[in-house]
């Protein structure tokens, strides 16, 4: 009809980066109010968008140091950033709604379904309500297991000091507030011999990590691992293997000469946290290469689809193999624990791979000409943006605007999802249904 507009409707995937971006922006503004310092001045617009980007995005990765210079207020914003975006903002925004007795419609149950990567649109708002519920409950009992530990040390900002990390561990960001007591930037070096401490907030990262389809079955079937989705086996497997892997590797490697009892906690603690906590509690540059190698294939492999963790996620890396192991005997398709994957879920498995490597190398690159920094070390800067880990071997806070910028669009990749954008940027066009000619290619 002559005259008349159509109204073009946003898909799920652009709603969910609007969302995370709206946070971002929100943050940034609020974190540069001068209430938010300590020093009572006004932050940088650079230093307060870095720093709500990497919150939201639940990264870690930071400018300034969250004890010694953002005040009780910037901490609080820093931490409500956190929980946002670990649980994420369309998930937050939905059950909201629903709680508040409005009926949602089938496009936002299907955008929440996008945002928590639950299966199916049937029963979506009955798991985001019930993944809120358990978060806040893990988180909650995560800080009154730390609160002994923080008030022994603290006194009653002990209090405060266990709720920020018990949200910050459970949500895989990685941001701490030991700035003041262990020096700038240092992280949970001070405490890595601390069990009180070590213990729980392993804990909180890996049940942060393993996703909220995961534990819904775990309630729903408890030790009955057979009656599990094959998406849960897959996930808790994955997980168990890349922790005691590693773990070992770090137990009769790289902390051999440490006492016993602080051996065990460095290499848990060191198993843990690249999937995709942030924190350490020891040096990270004084690792061996191999040791350094090795926490960077962890960063980017990251935690279990639908958790607070980031990265290409366990279950990519899954497939991944699997589908190796296929062409190795020469079968058609790629299975795991009797069930058989689509080739779509490869397709996608693949080009997730590709695309972190590519990003985070070609970042690196680039940030290592600008700044004249070895490129290992980009790498693994890089390796922790894009997979939103926070580990770092000091270089961020350093970096000139350009490579803070870089490291900031990595983050926002990392946490929203690289098939997220691509969907959201490709959302407008048709479905291809004519196929090319093919032909043969030979690979490897």
């Amino acid at each position: 009809m002559a005259g008349h507009k159509v109204r073009r409707r946003l898909s799920s995937f652009q709603i969910i980066i609007l969302g995370f971006a709206g946070f971002i922006l929100l943050g940034a503004l609020l974190l540069m109010l001068p209430i938010a310092s300590q020093s009572r001045t006004v932050t940088s617009f650079g230093d307060a968008m870095f720093t709500s980007t990497s919150a939201v995005c639940v990264t870690g990765l930071v400018v300034q140091d969250t004890a010694t210079y953002w005040s009780y207020f910037g901490q609080g914003v820093i931490l409500f950033l956190i929980q946002i975006g670990g649980i994420g903002v369309i998930a937050v925004a939905m059950f909201i709604a629903s709680i508040s007795g409005k009926k949602l419609s089938l496009m936002q149950r299907s955008t929440l379904q996008d945002s928590i990567s639950a299966p199916q649109i049937g029963g979506v708002v009955h798991l985001a309500g019930f993944a809120i519920r358990a978060i806040f409950l893990f988180e909650l009992i995560g800080a009154l297991l730390m609160l002994p530990s923080f008030c022994s040390e603290f006194g009653a900002a002990g209090i405060w000091m266990s709720v920020f990390h018990s949200i910050s561990a459970f949500c895989n960001a990685g941001f701490d507030l030991m700035g003041s007591r262990s020096g700038q930037f240092s992280s949970l070096t001070g405490l890595a011999g601390h069990l009180g401490i070590v213990i729980p907030i392993c804990l909180l990262i890996i049940i942060g990590g393993i996703g909220f389809l995961t534990w819904g079955d775990i309630r729903e079937h408890k030790f009955h691992f057979k009656r599990y989705r094959m998406q849960s086996k897959v996930v808790l497997v994955t997980s168990a293997v890349l922790i005691l892997g590693p773990m070992l590797w770090f137990f009769f490697g790289e902390y051999a000469g440490e006492p016993l009892k602080d051996r065990f906690c460095l290499a848990l603690f060191q198993a843990t946290t690249p999937r995709t906590a942030g924190f350490n509690t020891s040096d990270l540059a004084a690792l061996t290469g191999v040791g350094r190698m090795l926490v960077i294939i962890l960063m980017l492999i990251g935690g279990s689809p639908g958790s607070t963790a980031g990265g290409m996620k366990t279950t990519t890396v899954a497939v991944l193999f699997a589908n190796a192991t296929t062409v190795f005997r020469r079968r058609k398709n790629a299975e795991m624990f009797g069930r058989r994957i689509d080739d779509g879920t490869v397709k996608s498995a693949s080009t997730i791979l590709v695309l972190y490597l590519t990003l985070a190398l070609f970042a690196a690159g680039v940030i290592s000409v600008i700044e004249g920094i070895s490129l290992e070390k980009c790498i693994f800067e890089t390796g922790s943006a894009v997979a939103t880990v926070g580990l770092s071997l000091g270089l961020t806070p350093t970096l000139g605007i350009v490579s803070r910028i870089l490291l900031m669009i990595l983050m926002f990749f990392g946490r929203v999802g690289g098939l997220t954008l691509i969907y959201a940027a490709l959302s407008s066009r048709g479905v291809e249904v004519s196929k090319s000619p093919e032909e043969k290619i030979v690979v490897g």
